[in-house]
């Protein structure tokens, strides 16, 4: 009886134990304003506005629950982050918000597995920054005439960076003129960028294996807190 009574007790307190364990803290992506509505979210946070440091985490929705699929570090602009909304082209800042991912391109072939639309780099590629032209922030192939060479990035010089990347929808849809163009989750340079974000080849590779058109992956980019928090977006 004695025995039941001390097996008992020692059941009660581990139940307790238990019963007492703070609950797990919400995951980041449950945190934000916006997901986007899909099942597939990339968060790319740093420490404040000025930092050019800081994490890419990719998400998967699963049964209502935000689930960490991987991470790395990454780096921002060379100015820190701008929001998105009042950004100006030339800042080298990275701009904060939540955006769709177009299509994914490269210098080199898509990686096994890759299923987002994407888009092979020739000599004849360029990305159109041209204020004045008619095809802003777009890629265009062969550069039209009124978009100036000075004012646009012929993306096969950069093979180390556009080795692989994903267009990110800023001031995508509708650009405004002056607002910036070219902005990307690319493979990372020598330093801080001029207003994309990039992460090491390894883990630009991951991400292209992961997202899926099909699943609306869209990006959110912000700080941990302050005016540009990412949990605004």
């Amino acid at each position: 009886m004695r025995r039941l009574l001390v097996v008992g007790s020692v059941l009660l307190a581990l139940a307790g134990s238990v019963a007492a364990r703070p609950a797990a803290a919400p995951t980041l992506p449950s945190r934000l304003a916006d997901t986007g509505g899909g099942t597939q979210l990339i968060t790319a946070q740093a420490a404040a506005a000025g930092s050019t440091t800081g994490t890419v985490t990719w998400w998967n929705l699963r049964r209502g629950t935000w689930v960490k699929g991987g991470s790395a570090p990454a780096r921002f602009g060379a100015k820190g982050l701008a929001e998105g909304a009042s950004r100006k082209q030339g800042t080298d800042t990275t701009p904060t918000g939540l955006y769709d991912l177009p299509y994914a391109f490269g210098v080199g072939a898509a990686p096994p597995g890759t299923v987002h639309p994407y888009r092979r780099v020739t000599n004849r590629s360029w990305w159109c920054e041209d204020n004045a032209a008619r095809s802003y922030n777009r890629w265009v192939e062969p550069r039209p005439a009124d978009c100036r060479a000075a004012e646009a990035e012929h993306l096969i010089a950069y093979p180390t960076q556009y080795a692989r990347a994903l267009v990110i929808g800023f001031n995508y849809e509708r650009p405004v003129r002056g607002r910036g163009a070219g902005i990307f989750l690319h493979v990372n340079g020598r330093g801080a960028t001029a207003g994309c974000i990039s992460v090491p080849a390894a883990a630009m590779d991951r991400i292209l294996d992961w997202v899926d058109p099909v699943r609306r992956p869209h990006i959110a980019i912000g700080t941990r807190s302050g005016p540009t928090a990412i949990t605004r977006y």
